[in-house]
């Protein structure tokens, strides 16, 4: 039997509306992991958010975070595959994003540790706002005053958070770079767009593919909903968009499962293994 590793998106396909895992979904994929499945996910979020949203789920396997920027220990958050901008690449990013306005959330390392540098003193889009907000207590926080303290350590990740007609000119501005690599969407359940920038290689695909490599498996299978998981699909050997996915990834995938809320990731793979008599 072919060694196959499933990767799964969190939010949008494996969360509910509530950012959580179901009780049900947990037990279900826990019990599949159990039994030998070999079970990860990877997402935009970081390790520390991630670990929040997925609580009761036991995946033993690292998690993909940051968009692929990075490989993580579920239970200690020890970092790994780490992809960083040089300092003229970052340096860039910020000159263009500058002269159009628009400041970032800036992710970096920071003498071992993982920081989320902000502007203090600006007219922040209120989603910029929100997402400072719902994050009050989390270390990585780090407003700064001066303009090049958003560069402090080692960068992977910027995000924007705007109206989508204030980003579009940074978009199209920084899209030819050959170093970088964006998602640009409006956030999950939000008025908002995001615009995330990081290295090149920071991909979920090329994240998945060390992975796969990593622990010998001859099969990839993806499960996703958004824009952002169109390179997973693209690498995967079958790939499946739940119900409430982007007509785009719908289009994308070999097939469309059930919803995030129906817990439709945990219900395939269920029905899957049972047939294959493993449970």
């Amino acid at each position: 039997m072919p060694k196959t590793l499933y990767v799964s998106d969190l939010d949008g396909t494996l969360l509910d509306r509530r950012h959580r895992i179901p009780a049900h979904t947990a037990d279900a994929l826990n019990a599949l992991i159990s039994k030998g499945m070999l079970f990860t996910f990877a997402t935009a979020r970081s390790w520390h958010s991630a670990h929040v949203v997925t609580e009761g789920l036991s995946p033993r396997l690292p998690w993909i975070v940051h968009n692929g920027a990075m490989l993580c220990d579920g239970k200690t958050g020890e970092r790994t595959d780490q992809m960083y901008f040089t300092h003229s690449q970052r340096r860039e990013i910020l000159s263009r994003s500058e002269a159009l306005g628009l400041w970032p959330l800036s992710y970096g390392i920071l003498e071992g540790e993982e920081k989320v540098f902000y502007l203090e003193d600006i007219n922040r889009h209120p989603g910029m706002e929100y997402y400072i907000d719902h994050r009050r207590g989390d270390k990585r926080l780090s407003p700064v005053k001066d303009k090049e303290a958003l560069l402090q350590g080692e960068t992977y990740y910027f995000t924007f958070i705007h109206d989508r007609e204030a980003l579009l000119p940074l978009w199209a501005n920084v899209r030819d770079l050959p170093w970088v690599n964006l998602v640009f969407q409006q956030e999950l359940y939000q008025k908002e767009y995001w615009l995330e920038i990081t290295p090149r290689e920071a991909t979920k695909a090329r994240a998945a593919l060390r992975l796969k490599e990593r622990l010998g498996c001859d099969r990839l299978v993806a499960f996703g909903d958004a824009m952002n998981d169109l390179p997973l699909f693209g690498v995967a050997d079958e790939s499946y968009a739940v119900e409430n996915a982007l007509p785009e990834v719908k289009e994308a995938a070999t097939g469309v499962i059930g919803t995030n809320e129906q817990g439709g990731v945990a219900r395939f793979l269920m029905e899957r293994f049972e047939r294959e008599g493993i449970l």
